[in-house]
């Protein structure tokens, strides 16, 4: 398998991190800034700054650019080489099936995938809209993102609550995990032990949700006694509006 990566940029680079690890796959990058590519080509990538040599014998074209270079780039591909038997997946944001579909021209297979920057680490959730694709095509690409963390199949109409959730949702985790550090020091632990104790209480955290039939609130009445400490810190976040600052915040992201 042959894998053609467009764009070089925070999430077509951490999507070729991913796909380097795990060896199985011959993979090109392509950038127009050479001086981005020399890091993948040190991984075992070969790389490019011409879009139509990445994408000539590649078997999968994973556009990686940003939304306004969409309709060029893929008018060059079309221009230039043949798309016919390929499988192209678009993850930039905010491009419509439709439009993929007549920028590519008839030919090629096209999906939509909306992954995290978590990806770079097999820890992304990814979401894959079947633009134009038949059912095992869609199988494949959804197996080959759920090497690189989980995937979920779902339709263009949730994709903005998707990368509410997902894509702007990591800032937000990162942004409790600040908040909560910034406490730990407060406390009286050094910055970098409170970040370690952080990331560890949410990892225990995800286990537990992990497990067949959690759910979160069940979890959380295990730890709140009656009286006790750990009511107190949630109704104080509470009456502070942690509930409605996330909720919120997911709200203005698809806005």
């Amino acid at each position: 398998m042959k894998i053609a990566i467009i764009g070089a940029g925070n999430m077509g680079g951490a999507i070729a991190e991913a796909l380097l690890q795990m060896g199985e796959y011959e993979v090109t990058v392509s950038n127009r800034s050479e001086g981005k590519l020399k890091r993948f080509a040190a991984a075992g990538a070969s790389i490019t700054t011409d879009n139509c040599v990445a994408a000539k014998d590649a078997n999968l074209i994973i556009l990686a650019v940003k939304p306004w270079l969409v309709a060029d780039v893929l008018s060059e591909l079309k221009a230039n080489i043949s798309l016919a038997d390929k499988t192209i997946v678009s993850v930039a944001a905010a491009t419509s099936g439709d439009s993929l579909c007549q920028w590519a021209g008839e030919g090629p297979q096209i999906l939509t995938a909306i992954p995290n920057t978590a990806i770079a680490n097999l820890a992304s959730m990814t979401f894959l809209v079947p633009v134009r694709a038949e059912a095992e095509t869609t199988t494949f690409v959804k197996a080959l993102f759920d090497t690189m963390g989980q995937t979920f199949i779902t339709d263009e109409t949730h994709l903005p609550a998707a990368t509410a959730l997902a894509s702007c949702g990591i800032a937000y985790a990162l942004r409790y995990v600040r908040a909560a550090t910034e406490g730990g020091v407060q406390l009286g632990f050094r910055a970098t032990e409170a970040q370690d104790i952080v990331a560890q209480t949410l990892r225990g955290a995800v286990s537990l949700l992990e497990k067949e039939g959690a759910h979160a609130e069940a979890e959380i009445d295990k730890v709140t006694t009656p009286g006790g400490l750990t009511i107190r810190g949630l109704n104080a976040m509470e009456g502070a509006g942690f509930t409605n600052a996330v909720v919120q915040g997911l709200l203005a992201s698809i806005k």
